[in-house]
Parts: C-alpha cells; structure tokens; sequence
C-alpha cells in the first residue's frame, strides 16, 4: 500500500480523473477491506500452514503444481514491476547519467539476497524499515496537507466526478494496494497460533487504506490542479519537490522521499521474490537440486530472474511498463476474489483429511 503511492497505481488514476477514478477509489476501499478479512479469517484457521501445504493435502498433484507454478510467476511480475518502475525513476531524477543497468543492478542485487532469508527474517526487516520510514512518511504527507501551495479548490474540483461509473482500470490499481494481504500465502508459516483478528483490525485497515488512497489521489491534483494531469509520469514527484522543509539540512523534500521509498521499492521487491522463490521451492525442492555436493536450486531461479529483470529494463519504456502494469493490474482483480472459492474447497477438503486421521 506505501510502495505503490509514487509507482503507477496514481498515475493510472490520474489518467481516468474524469471517467470514474473517485469512484473508484471507494469501490476498491469496500471490496478491499472485505478482501482482506476474508482471506486473514482463512488462513487464522489453519495456523502455521501455507497455500501450498494446504493445495498438496486437498487437490491432485497436477493441479497443486500448476497453480503453485502460476502464482510464482505472478510473485515474480509483481516484484519485476517494481523493480523496473524505479529504476525508471531514479534514472530520471536522481542518476541521469548512470547506465540503466547500473542502476537496475543497484537495487535488485541487494533485494534478491534479501529474499533468500528466513519468513521470520524478512518479517523483522519489514518491522524495521515502517518503524523508521513510517513517520518520515506521515511528515511528508504533513508537510502536504498544510502546505500554502495545495488548492482547496482544486481537489474540490476533483471531487464533484464522484456520481461517475467506476473505472474498471482505476478500481483495479486501487485494488492492488490491498492485495498484500495474499502474501500470506507464504508468510502463515510465522504465524504457528491464532491472531486475535476482530472489528477493530478491520476498521483501522479500512481508515489506514481510505487515507493512503485519498492522499495518493487528491494531495497531486491540489498542487497541480485538474488540467493536465494525467500527463505527469509521477505526479508524487512533482508533488514532494514543492515542498520545502526550512531550517534543515536538506531543504527539498524530493531528495528525502525519492530516498526513502527506494527502500520502500527493495522491501517490496525482496518480499515479492521471496514468496516467489518459495512458491519453486514446494514445487522443485530446489534445496535438493545440488551440483558437486553445493545447492544450486535457488541460485538458477535468482539468474532467470536476474536475466528477465535486466532484458525488460532494457526493451520497456515508460509508455509500455504503463500499459503492461495496468493489464497486469487488471487481470489480479477476477483472479483474487476468485480465490475465495478455491479456499471454500481447501476447507472442505482440510475438514475431510482431519477426519481420515
């Protein structure tokens, strides 16, 4: 949900300001947050467990190994998506002179060890960074909301298109900021005993979401206004380098923020990675996959994604990585929800194994 405020999910937004974005956004709210406690129930109900433990004890194998394949891949576009947007970015406001291989080596060379740690591991380092980013974040967004430069007027603008149809493109980027909640599909394992997940959780995902939404959508449009703003790449951009932070060492607010979402941008790649590296792994066994008695498994996935990630960096432009994401966006909005219904029969199935034991 942070990573994806100055990555395409606003710039898809803003190209439909005027064809149902609004409504959109509060669509994606409802249907989020109904997502997310649905899919946190489920998997409170089996403790310690993953999506592919549970597939291997309830489905054929053929079915268990073709979707645990498919969802790798989706793992891996995901992180790669990321990946290539901010190399985009830096490449155009921090390191114009730097070669784009450089730069895209720069952050998926430390992402992808990170993604070879332990679920446990990449959980504390998660702690860590919101721990330090967080309020770095909630002062930027201060610094935005009582700023002189935003225009009231102009986000009241924006506001009046909310009697339109929702946008499918808008309400799919809107609703991938909530489908961090599927990761679970690996990260269960941590969690070996029952979470005490009630109303209140779901309400703070609900008003966490509605501000992370709402900032990302109205804070751009009150700085630049309506006209024009779907042609902004990263509006965000834009956005934070009319700040000013007086009396600091650093007086742009551009600088501090590109900084720290980079590390954003790593945590969200190495997450994503790891989750597809795992997924492999309950397929392949690549721990067993060994060469002269050294384990070689994962490092020949970490290679395919090197290569993929360095030959899309190069082919894609801003233009295409927009078109791709968006499809991309779209095609997770049917295949999620549509989960539902897959673990309506794991838990029949799970009901059926407890009983044969």
């Amino acid at each position: 949900m942070i990573a994806n405020i100055i990555a395409s999910v606003p710039a898809i937004l803003f190209h439909f300001h005027k064809e149902g974005s609004v409504s959109a956004i509060i669509l994606a709210i409802i249907v989020g947050t109904i997502l997310i406690t649905m899919y946190t129930r489920f998997f409170n109900s089996f403790p310690g467990m993953t999506l592919p433990e549970l597939l291997k004890n309830t489905t054929s194998k053929w079915f268990y190994k073709s979707f645990v394949f498919f969802l790798a891949i989706v793992w891996f576009v995901a992180g790669l998506i990321t990946l290539v947007t901010f190399t985009f970015l830096l490449i155009r406001f921090l390191t114009p002179e730097m070669p784009i291989i450089q730069i895209c080596l720069t952050i998926m060379i430390p992402a992808l060890f990170g993604s070879l740690m332990k679920t446990e591991r990449i959980l504390y380092t998660l702690e860590i960074l919101i721990l330090i980013g967080f309020p770095i974040i909630v002062f930027v967004f201060y610094k935005a909301y009582s700023s002189d430069k935003l225009e009231w007027a102009f986000v009241k603008d924006a506001a009046l298109y909310f009697n339109q149809l929702p946008n499918l493109h808008a309400f799919s980027a809107c609703f991938y900021l909530f489908l961090g909640v599927a990761n679970l599909f690996i990260f269960n394992r941590f969690f070996t005993e029952k979470q005490n997940f009630n109303w209140k959780n779901v309400l703070f995902i609900g008003l966490l979401s509605t501000l992370a939404l709402f900032t990302t959508y109205f804070i751009p449009i009150g700085f630049n206004g309506l006209d024009h703003i779907e042609e902004l790449v990263y509006p965000w951009i834009s956005t934070s380098d009319s700040l000013r932070m007086d009396f600091f060492l650093i007086e742009r607010v551009l600088f501090v923020f590109l900084i720290l979402y980079v590390g954003i941008a790593f945590l969200s790649i190495m997450i994503h990675w790891h989750v597809s590296l795992e997924f492999f792994n309950s397929i392949f066994n690549l721990e067993k996959v060994k060469f002269k008695g050294i384990a070689i498994g994962k490092l020949i996935v970490i290679l395919l994604y090197v290569g993929v990630s360095l030959f899309f960096v190069r082919k894609l432009n801003e233009y295409q990585l927009f078109l791709f994401t968006s499809l991309f966006y779209d095609m997770l909005i049917i295949f999620f929800p549509s989960m539902l219904l897959l673990f309506f029969f794991i838990k029949r199935g799970m009901k059926n194994v407890k009983k044969a034991k």
